[in-house]
Parts: structure tokens; sequence; C-alpha cells
């Protein structure tokens, strides 16, 4: 019987408009490495991770400054216009690479606090599951809607209301499906588990650690510094 592998897909074509940034928000650089580097280190070194497909935007300039791009578990694809786009033609690839039921980890190029110890749980609780799943944490906060002039027009339960990180895990072949068909419809989703969902179908929540945040904005930059220092520190 054969033993389905790991992968990671770590999307990284955007722009990153809302950085306000010189260059894309993933290569903005926290001590002495970028936040891209952070994001690949985490998986080319987990031992249970047998390859890393980056989605690059095209003519990237960046990229072969970086010492990981030379890895050998990283191989690159071009990106696409959207996100879905991008993860699409990193699993393009990745049919050449492995078998269709083994299992994908979508991960952001802008998350570079995730720890080793979510991944574990991540393969650990997903593993058994039939569609797959996704690290998250719940909602601790007061939840509002507005309108759009600002104005609350209503307080949400957030009972059973969770925050999607990554990675996401799926199974290569059904998460290929699921997002072709997503674009086939038009529909914009804007993580991996909402391809998956518009087929009917449930990925589970796995609690993760709160430290695991997206850079969108400049202010997030100092708070991943922090939380990076201080994983260094417990090491």
């Amino acid at each position: 019987m054969c033993t389905a592998s790991y992968w990671a897909v770590i999307p990284a074509a955007g722009v990153g408009r809302r950085m306000a940034a010189e260059r894309p928000k993933q290569y903005l650089k926290i001590q002495d490495k970028c936040l891209l580097e952070y994001a690949l280190e985490r998986f080319c070194r987990h031992p249970k991770i047998r390859g890393v497909v980056v989605a690059l935007a095209e003519n990237d300039p960046h990229w072969h400054t970086l010492t990981i791009s030379e890895h050998e578990k990283i191989k690159t694809c071009t990106g696409g216009k959207e996100r879905c786009h991008s993860v699409l033609h990193a699993l393009q690839l990745l049919q050449s690479l492995g078998m269709q039921d083994d299992w994908v980890l979508v991960h952001d190029a802008a998350r570079p606090c995730l720890r080793e110890e979510d991944i574990n749980t991540l393969i650990r609780e997903t593993g058994e599951h039939e569609v797959g799943g996704v690290l998250a944490v719940p909602v601790r906060d007061t939840m509002k809607r507005a309108a759009a002039n600002g104005e609350i027009t209503q307080t949400v339960s957030r009972e059973n209301l969770w925050h999607a990180l990554t990675p996401q895990m799926f199974r290569l072949d059904q998460l290929q499906r699921a997002l072709s068909a997503a674009l086939a419809e038009g529909l914009h989703v804007t993580d991996e588990a909402q391809a998956l969902e518009a087929l009917g179908l449930r990925p589970r929540l796995i609690q993760g650690h709160p430290e695991n945040i997206k850079v969108t904005l400049q202010s997030d930059l100092a708070l991943a510094e922090w939380f990076l220092a201080k994983q260094e520190r417990a090491r």
C-alpha cells in the first residue's frame, strides 16, 4: 500500500497593495530574512514535507536573490492574477511530481510565524478526515456587521465563528478539481476551503496558534518580529 506524501504550496505572486511598500510584501524583511524566507523555512526543514512549490510573479526580480531559492526541496511555477490561479498552477505542477491522493498544505507567503507544532497538529488531525482541514483560531471579540456608511446594523454571535489561517490541507486531486470548478463558475474564492465548501464538502477546523498572523499592514511587521524573536528564544 502506497503512503501519501505531503507537499507545500506557497502562492507568492501577489503585490500586496495594502502594504504600500516599495516591493511585494512577501519580500519585506524582518531582521535578515524576508517574510517568504521564514515561511519557506518552516516547510523545507519539516521531515514530512516532500517538496515545496512556490508560485511567483512572472519575471519576479527578487526570488533569485534569496539563498533559500536554491533549496533542493523547492520548485517554482508562474503564478496567476489571483491567489486561486497561483495555487491552481502549483497544483498542476504537482500532478507531475506526486499522486492524486497526496496531501497539499497551502500556506500564505506573508505568514512568517507558523510553528512546526501547528504543521504537526494539522497533519495529525486532518490525516484521517475525508475532506481535509484548515488551521484556525476561535473568534474572541464581539462581532459587528456594518452598513456601507460604517454604522452598525447587527451584532453577530461569535459562537462557532473562527478566523481561518493557513496552512490549509487537502488532497491534491480534490483541491485541483474544486478550484477549477470555482473558477469555471466565476466564484472568487479567498481561500482553498471555500472552493471545497462550494462543492458541498465540509473541511475540518483545526485549532492553531494565534501567533500565526498574516502580515498585511506596516504595523503587522513589528508584531511578527516580536513573535519570531519570542519563538527563537524558546528554542
